[in-house]
């Protein structure tokens, strides 16, 4: 068994995988500022050459809405130090199409991951169900919904993403691998019939659209990878076990 290190251990899916991971008998470290064995800030690479040594395996999970190139430096300058023999990266699909300066630093971080000189193996995935989830909620305060008018997602279950991480961490390192994608497409006024259905609330949708590159990349299907729709669990299905209301 080896030793892995998990960036993001907390988050939905680096919690996820990480359990995966300690199932199948590995040492899974997870990183954290306020950890009590392995105390880490990435931003500045503090405690990273601690947390580092021994480790066979790193899991990149990590991120924010801003510092992730900076802190995935710090990561892979330390990886080479400590002899880390595969790096994984979590990425997600048209980071390269679509216009987002979030996006923007994820191809950034792809770039570095493959150019550290480190064996690597890099996944991108379309959104989290998870994530869709928590838009719609914010989207469906006002008794005016407000919904992307024309903007098709393929959202995917964040259990199936962290079965397929684990699964290449625990081998050999693959490079770009295939993207993985929900098994459907959907516009989000077909995802706002859902969820507004499956919580039992009622709202006036009223669709727009906005100006710019941007928008235009995402009504294109900036967001989706319709040759991978290798995810299982649908909307509908992640909406009944989320018991997002009494719809």
């Amino acid at each position: 068994m080896s030793t892995i290190l998990v960036t993001g251990g907390t988050g939905t899916l680096g919690r996820l995988t990480t359990v995966r991971l300690r199932a199948e008998g590995h040492e899974v470290r997870v990183l954290s500022r306020h950890a009590e064995t392995y105390p880490v800030d990435l931003r500045t690479g503090d405690g990273l050459d601690a947390a580092l040594d021994g480790v066979d395996t790193v899991v990149h999970c990590a991120s924010a809405p801003r510092g992730d190139e900076r802190a995935a430096r710090q990561l892979v300058a330390a990886a080479r130090r400590a002899g880390v023999g595969h790096l994984v990266y979590i990425s997600i699909v048209g980071v390269d199409r679509v216009p987002l300066g979030y996006y923007g630093a994820k191809r950034a971080v792809e770039r570095l991951v493959e150019e550290s000189g480190l064996g690597f193996t890099l996944l991108r995935t379309t959104q989290f169900h998870d994530l869709v989830l928590r838009l719609l909620r914010g989207m469906a305060r006002s008794p005016l919904m407000p919904v992307p008018a024309g903007v098709p997602v393929q959202p995917v279950e964040a259990e199936e993403v962290a079965a397929r991480l684990s699964e290449l961490a625990m081998g050999p390192p693959a490079g770009r691998v295939p993207e993985m994608g929900g098994p459907q497409i959907l516009t989000f006024h077909d995802l706002a019939e859902l969820y507004l259905w499956a919580s039992g609330r009622s709202r006036v949708r009223v669709p727009f659209t906005l100006p710019g590159a941007t928008f235009t990349a995402l009504r294109r299907g900036g967001l989706l990878t319709p040759e991978r729709r290798v995810g299982l669990r649908t909307f509908t299905e992640f909406l009944a076990r989320s018991q997002v209301g009494s719809g």
